[in-house]
């Protein structure tokens, strides 16, 4: 009796392994680059915001002079009004712009008045030391602040370029979603930090210096806005 032949499979388990590995290591690759994007987006986005500038200026000012809970509204205004900036530009703001290469200069000038403006009311305020809410920002000046500051459109657009494609909504939502979040928290930081500066402002005499040097400051911001 002649005994049966069986075939023998040979099973090739490293064409295997490279297949699954195509198939997972792709993957992984593209989780660890969202995750580089997603860092990248909210070291800009803290960057940006926590850096000296108008709108940190007159936080750290009001937080001093009135606190931080009456200063949330203009952080608040301010953190909105540069979120929808950048969500603006990020779908197209910028094609329009350079169809009237013009309006930037126009909104260069009169964020300089508007800057300005405020400036003055910094400077001028009365040196009393309780927590009222004479001239107090609120939320419309934030808001405006923003809007009309040149330095936020540039920095709007640098943003939109780095991490956001035309066309790519579900990124753009993303980029602003952690930029409005950080935004508030380092606009924020300086109302804190004025308030806890507050231990160090003494008489009614020192804090109309800081007032003057405040408003001062952020009348050569308006300057520089003018002049670049």
């Amino acid at each position: 009796m002649i005994a049966p032949k069986f075939r023998t499979m040979n099973f090739d388990y490293s064409r295997l392994s490279q297949e699954v590995l195509s198939d997972i290591f792709p993957q992984f690759l593209l989780k660890v680059s969202d995750m580089t994007i997603i860092l990248a987006m909210c070291i800009f986005a803290l960057t940006m915001s926590i850096s000296p500038g108008p709108v940190n200026i007159i936080t750290l000012t009001s937080g001093l002079n009135h606190g931080v809970g009456k200063t949330v509204p203009f952080v608040a205004g301010a953190t909105i009004g540069f979120t929808g900036l950048l969500f603006s530009i990020g779908l197209g703001a910028t094609e329009l712009l350079s169809r009237f290469p013009d309006a930037m200069r126009v909104i260069g000038y009169i964020g300089a008045v508007f800057i300005l403006y405020m400036a003055c009311k910094i400077a001028f305020s009365s040196g009393t030391l309780s927590l009222g809410s004479e001239n107090k920002p609120g939320f419309l000046q934030g808001f405006l602040l923003n809007i009309l500051n040149p330095k936020a459109w540039i920095a709007s657009l640098a943003g939109v370029t780095a991490f956001t494609v035309k066309g790519d909504i579900s990124t753009l939502f993303l980029f602003c979603g952690l930029y409005f979040f950080i935004c508030f928290i380092g606009v924020g930081s300086w109302a804190v930090a004025g308030q806890q500066a507050k231990a160090l402002v003494q008489t009614e005499r020192h804090l109309r210096i800081f007032n003057l040097v405040m408003g001062a400051g952020l009348a050569a911001v308006a300057v520089y806005l003018v002049l670049v």
